[in-house]
């Protein structure tokens, strides 16, 4: 696959192909040249069942090639985790899930957390449905 990466230029329209037919090449290898060790094998069957899945990055524009955005997407959780222990009651967690998930979502959507929040009080006690937290498109 890197040596079709590095011909880009060079193969220009067929570009595509040949970067599909790389990828086919890795997942057939990966799925029967395999040694008799089990984790081997599990790996092998997971290339078998979602080999596809792990490629789409190369022929797909925009899907990026690690996770480092869910990751990024988390990382705040995780800390706010560590710092406070987080909670011990379960309807404290269940709080926590959703302020986190709301905070990642006004990250995402860029929007205002505050805003998100104040517009969710202020229908609540008018009676009114919260605002969308997702906008419409």
């Amino acid at each position: 696959m890197f040596r079709v990466i590095h011909r880009r230029d060079e193969l220009g329209d067929r570009f595509d192909g040949e970067l599909e037919d790389a990828a086919m090449q890795v997942l057939t290898g990966a799925t029967t040249r395999v040694p008799a060790d089990n984790k081997a094998q599990n790996l092998a069957k997971r290339f078998a069942d979602h080999g596809a899945s792990y490629l789409k990055f190369l022929t797909t524009p925009g899907i990026e090639p690690t996770n480092n955005l869910a990751e990024q997407a988390i990382r705040f959780v995780v800390i706010d985790r560590k710092v406070t222990q987080g909670s011990k009651s379960e309807g404290g967690q269940r709080w926590l899930e959703r302020i986190w998930t709301l905070t990642a979502t006004c990250s995402q959507t860029g929007r205002s957390l505050l805003d998100v929040i104040r517009g969710c009080v202020t229908a609540h006690f008018q009676g009114d449905l919260p605002p969308p937290l997702i906008p419409a498109t």
